[in-house]
């Protein structure tokens, strides 16, 4: 077999999705993959990077400069912060890095899981290594069927137009789109399948262990609303991993300036992945967030007294009440679009305050609050209602979760709630007085929240087709 693996390794440069183009997906090096220990290695993905550019200021927590937006062409950037549903996005949008590289993990994952069987080595090791690439390209398909489609209703998922289900290593394949149920249950399944093969100690952080896979369960369960089923899943993940890390007791140390919490040093961390890349959160005008965030953080948070800039002169305009992380990545290492501990704290808060078990929720948050909160008072009290002790939650995932994929994924799926959906009135400019200030509106129903297909994708695939009402130049 040595020689076909060696052949369709130096072919992989070719491999195109049905979807889009695969980039490059050659391991580092001149790996030649001849064993099932070959395949496994090859899980591991250092860098792995899933840019959120195309969505990332659609959101209440993210905010631009005034000089970025006013007098400048209309990019992406610019009608998402607008909420302008009017200019045409997908002529803008002709290519896409995240949809690329999504795909091109998913062609990772496919290779290994179609090829180890035929590998030299034994069973465990191959079980093992096709396990781990399920997870993740059980991981990647969320991440796609959340960006391109609406997020998952029980009522309309059987309907609702999805993304491609790419599930095998096929250069040729044009797929058709699958609806947002079939994608789901292709997840769900990928999941289910790989679950009593993994390890609980992986053989590097960049392969997913068993706290994660569980994290990740518990994560598709709750976007689905089966809240048993997530918050079993979030009791067997913090069973593997429960850490919370103190940052309180690292203000008294004196924080990054004192002391550095490189990412093989945060105990929270349950998969190592960037939105750009290890350094990403050294460019600061990536990451500003928005005044309204700045005030749910308070005077006495430490994740805002810690990380975030409020007074800098270069990177935000003055009296907008905006601030930016402003801490470098090997000073201090934020996950923000993997998973880590607190996330599943918080989504079995939210479960327990689904199931009306209201004290069980805030007792989980309070435990989180108090690595978090700086003041001597950091207990919040049980609300009357389950509503309020959702909002405490939805806040709290605002402050823990920040950057990446999560409140947008978040805005998406609380929409579809009557109860929690979220009208967002951006008002701007804040400091500019040349120009008139106007509030921009983002509606729960918005098609806004639907990104379209890159049009290089459009183009290739007959089958791919919008979700949007949006029209193809073509």
């Amino acid at each position: 077999m040595k020689p076909i693996y060696k052949f369709i390794f130096s072919i992989l440069l070719l491999a195109i999705s049905s979807c889009e183009d695969y980039t490059d997906i050659t391991p580092k090096g001149a790996l030649v993959i001849e064993t099932a220990s070959d395949f496994h290695k090859m899980v591991s993905l250092p860098n792995r990077a899933y840019p959120v550019n195309n969505f990332q200021y659609l959101s209440d927590d993210q905010w631009m400069r005034e000089s970025n937006v006013i007098g400048q062409t209309p990019n992406i950037d610019i009608i998402n912060f607008t909420f302008d549903e009017t200019t045409d996005r997908v002529s803008l949008l002709k290519n896409s890095s995240f949809y690329n590289q999504a795909y091109s993990y998913i062609n990772r994952w496919n290779t290994i899981i179609s090829l180890v069987d035929e590998s030299e080595g034994d069973g465990y090791t191959k079980q093992l290594a096709k396990a781990e690439a399920k997870i993740y390209r059980a991981f990647d398909h969320f991440l796609l069927v959340n960006t391109y489609a609406k997020a998952y209703d029980p009522n309309t998922a059987a309907t609702d137009g999805g993304i491609c289900i790419m599930d095998k290593f096929d250069l040729e394949a044009q797929p058709k789109k699958s609806t947002v149920a079939e994608v789901y249950d292709f997840i769900q399944r990928d999941i289910e399948e790989a679950l009593p093969y993994l390890e609980e100690v992986p053989l590097d952080v960049y392969h997913p262990s068993l706290a994660l896979a569980y994290a990740f369960k518990a994560k598709v369960h709750l976007f689905k609303r089966e809240v048993t089923e997530a918050k079993q899943a979030a009791e067997e993940s913090l069973s593997y991993n429960n850490q919370i890390f103190d940052l309180v007791a690292y203000h008294e140390q004196g924080g990054p300036n004192e002391v550095s919490v490189p990412a093989e040093d945060n105990v929270e961390v349950l998969s190592y992945m960037y939105m750009s890349g290890y350094t990403e959160m050294n460019f600061a005008f990536i990451s500003i967030i928005s005044p309204e965030l700045v005030n749910l953080f308070g005077d006495d948070d430490a994740r805002f007294n810690l990380f975030f800039n409020s007074t800098s002169t270069s990177f935000l305009d003055q009296g907008s009440n905006t601030a930016y992380w402003n801490v470098r990545y090997n000073k201090y290492f934020n996950p923000t679009v993997g998973m880590k501990t607190t996330e599943v704290y918080l989504m079995l808060a939210e479960c327990y305050a689904r199931e009306n078990k209201l004290s069980d929720a805030i007792d989980i948050l309070n435990t989180l609050r108090a690595k978090r909160i700086l003041s001597e008072t950091t207990d919040l009290q049980v609300p009357s209602t389950r509503k309020e002790t959702m909002e405490l939650i939805i806040n709290e995932r605002r402050k823990e979760l920040l950057f990446g994929f999560h409140r947008f994924f978040d805005l998406k799926r609380f929409n579809n709630e009557p109860e929690y959906a979220k009208t967002i009135a951006r008002v701007f400019p804040i400091v500019n007085q040349t120009v008139p200030q106007e509030t921009y509106v983002l509606k729960p129903d918005s098609r806004l929240y639907i990104i379209p297909f890159p049009l290089a994708a459009l183009t290739k695939n007959p089958n791919l087709t919008l979700n949007t009402n949006e029209k193809v130049p073509f």
